[in-house]
This record gives structure tokens, C-alpha cells and sequence, in this order.
């Protein structure tokens, strides 16, 4: 490390210290897939490098589950304390010993006064319910969930729908973050949407926040614009499945690259218009430009487009036989976001978005995406 990397290090140190003379910062993780098990490694690092700052102890909610291991059946949770690996969702990486694989998803809300939520969107109501009355009164939340809940009606960030449910105000974080790529400590960037202005109890800074997950591989970028950090991790699924059916036409790298173009634009209309996003955190960020170009070279969104092309079969078909039990985004995100947009008369503003819906759904040929935009 650099001197004055050592020097800004110390001064933010320095800075938090005095902030939580009372009391040291306690972090939770709701859920222990790959990619929350990647997140609580990365927090169990800091408890580690900042004990002035952070409880010892990062809490894990792992849904418990017996699995075969060295011959016998194993409770997970055991498996995991026991090893400090996930040996069913993020095999082959070690975790630090300080992070504590809880079977209790309300005792992991009662010790958590940073609780960050990664896992299937579909659980989230649940998990709220199951949390009401089990969660510290200044605690807040961080989401690590990409997408967002949308209807005919209205488009709603996880976020704001944890924050109404549990009163913990809720940030987002959000970028081009491969699970196993961050688990091996390859290094990145994220994006977190942080903005104590609105926050009813804003107990936390935007520095602990970073503290919380800021690491030499994990580069840490902090703005006020969370629904912006939220959309880019949705909105470029749908772009994602444009650039796979260009891969799967073989077009080159040309027509793609015009193809994410098209579709970065569309993304920051899509948020100036329906809540005043800054365009710049898509064109800037991480959880924007970053997302959407690894999203396009290599998600699991090109990877069935390219398919659909090819073989002609439809899409869900697709996901049962390609993704290993993963969920399409791309596919359902355009059609929820089309169904938004026709209620809201907008349709033909977004071309790039309406094509991917009518290719998927509507039978329009792929080679007439070029065409449709």
C-alpha cells in the first residue's frame, strides 16, 4: 500500500472512530447464496481490518438445508462453521473465520445495525414479514438484489419496498460484480446508492457505508442516486438479450457495440423519466456502463439469446436447459417493463426495449432487430 493510501486509510479510520466511540457497528447478511457469500467474506474482512470500527463477528443467514459431505449428512450451517466454505453454493473459497453461518433470520435482525440483504428478489416480502419486530430501532439496510418489482403501473426498487416494510432505510448496492470472480478476490468496482438526506434516522455516513465494504479487490464508489444504481443492475439485462441475438445473427462487434449504445440511452431515459435519475451514474458507474458491458460480453442473458437464435426454441425452454437453476432476467424484465411502458403510452420512445419484447414474446424474427430501432 502507498503511503498516501496508508495516510487516507488512517484518516477515514480516524474519522469512524470518533463517530462510534459508544459503540462498534455490528453487520448482518440476509442470505448465503454465492453471491451473499461472497458479500459476507468481503464484510468479515473489514470486521477483521477495522475491530475499532466493526463488531468481531459478521452474522450469515443461511437457510438451513443437510447435504452430503465426506461421506455423511451434514447440516449446512454446521459444514460452514466448521470449514469456512460454502461447499454447495460457493465451493473452493474460503471464508474468514469471523463470519458465522446463522440458521436464524431473526436473530441475524436483532444483532445487525447494518443488514444487507442478497437474495431472490421473490423472498423479500417474506423476509420482511418474518424480520417485523426483530430488527435494532437505527438499524439500516443495504440491498444487494438486482432488479426491480414492476407492474402495469408502477416500477418499484427493492429497496423502497424493504424500507416501507421494515422502516430500516435501505441503500443499493449494485455493479459489474461476477460472484465468483469477487469471491477470488479479482478486482472490480460496485456502486453503492446511499443517500442519508433521506433517510429517516441517518445514523450512518456514507463513509461507514464504504467501510463496510471496501476492499484492495472490491473498489468501492458511493453516490446519492439510488434508484440510478438500481435501475442499471435491471435495465441492462433487457440490452444483454439485444446483444446476444446480435452474437447468435453473427454481426460483429460493431452492430454490438452500437447495440449497448442504443441501449445505455434507452436505460437513462428510462430513469430521467420515471424518477429523475442523474444520467451520468449509467454512463459513470459501475452498477451502469461497467454492469452493461459484462453483462453483454458474457451474462447468462446473451448466453440464452445466442441460443434462441440458433436453435429456435423458446426462452424458458432455454433457461430450464442452459442456467442450472439461475432465473432469466433479461426475458421477464422486458416484458414487465413493456407492459409498464404501453400502460404509461411510452412504448415507441424505447425502441431497443419494445424490439427485445416483440422478438421474445411476439414472434417478430431476430433479424429484424436492426430494423425495429
Amino acid at each position: 500500500m502507498s503511503g498516501a493510501s496508508f495516510n487516507r486509510l488512517s484518516a477515514l479510520s480516524h474519522t469512524l472512530q470518533k463517530q462510534f466511540t459508544s459503540k462498534r457497528v455490528s453487520v448482518g447478511v440476509i442470505g448465503s447464496g454465492n453471491w451473499g457469500t461472497a458479500i459476507a467474506k468481503i464484510c468479515g474482512e473489514n470486521a477483521e481490518a477495522h475491530p475499532e470500527l466493526f463488531h468481531p463477528q459478521v452474522h450469515m443467514w443461511m437457510y438451513e438445508e443437510n447435504v452430503e459431505h465426506l461421506g455423511e449428512t451434514r447440516k449446512l450451517t454446521e459444514i460452514f462453521n466448521s470449514t469456512h466454505e460454502n461447499i454447495k453454493y460457493l465451493k473452493g473459497v474460503q471464508c474468514p473465520s469471523n463470519v458465522y453461518a446463522n440458521p436464524d433470520i431473526r436473530d441475524v435482525g436483532a444483532r445487525s445495525d447494518v443488514l444487507i440483504w442478497v437474495l431472490p428478489h421473490q423472498f423479500v416480502v417474506r423476509v420482511c414479514d418474518q424480520l417485523k419486530g426483530h430488527l435494532k430501532k437505527d438499524a439500516v439496510a443495504i440491498s444487494c438484489i438486482k432488479g426491480v418489482s414492476v407492474s402495469a403501473d408502477r416500477v418499484r426498487l427493492f429497496s423502497d419496498i424493504i424500507q416501507e416494510r421494515t422502516g430500516m432505510y435501505c441503500g443499493v448496492l449494485s455493479g459489474a460484480n461476477i460472484a465468483s470472480e469477487v469471491a477470488k478476490e479479482k478486482f472490480c468496482e460496485t456502486t453503492i446508492g446511499y443517500d442519508p438526506d433521506n433517510s429517516v434516522n441517518p445514523l450512518y455516513t456514507p463513509n461507514t457505508i464504504r467501510s463496510v465494504f471496501n476492499r484492495p479487490y472490491f473498489r468501492v464508489q458511493v453516490v446519492k442516486d439510488v434508484p440510478g444504481v438500481a435501475l442499471g443492475g435491471a435495465l441492462k439485462n433487457i440490452v444483454a438479450v439485444a446483444a446476444g441475438i446480435i452474437d447468435g445473427l453473427e454481426l460483429g462487434d460493431n452492430t454490438k457495440s452500437a447495440i449497448m449504445r442504443i441501449g445505455l440511452a434507452e436505460m437513462q431515459k428510462f430513469g430521467a423519466m420515471f424518477f429523475d435519475c442523474d444520467r451520468l451514474t449509467m454512463s459513470e458507474e459501475s452498477c451502469g456502463i461497467a454492469d452493461l458491458i459484462t453483462t453483454c460480453l458474457g451474462g447468462r442473458n446473451r448466453k440464452c439469446a445466442v441460443a434462441f437464435v440458433k436453435t429456435g426454441k423458446p426462452m424458458h425452454v432455454l433457461e430450464n436447459e442452459l442456467l442450472n437453476g439461475q432465473k432469466l432476467q433479461g426475458a421477464a424484465t422486458a416484458k414487465e417493463v413493456h407492459e409498464f411502458l404501453e400502460h404509461q403510452n411510452k412504448v415507441d420512445e424505447f425502441p431497443l426495449f419494445k424490439a427485445v419484447y416483440n422478438i421474445v414474446f411476439k414472434n417478430l424474427p431476430p433479424n429484424k432487430l436492426l430494423e425495429a430501432i
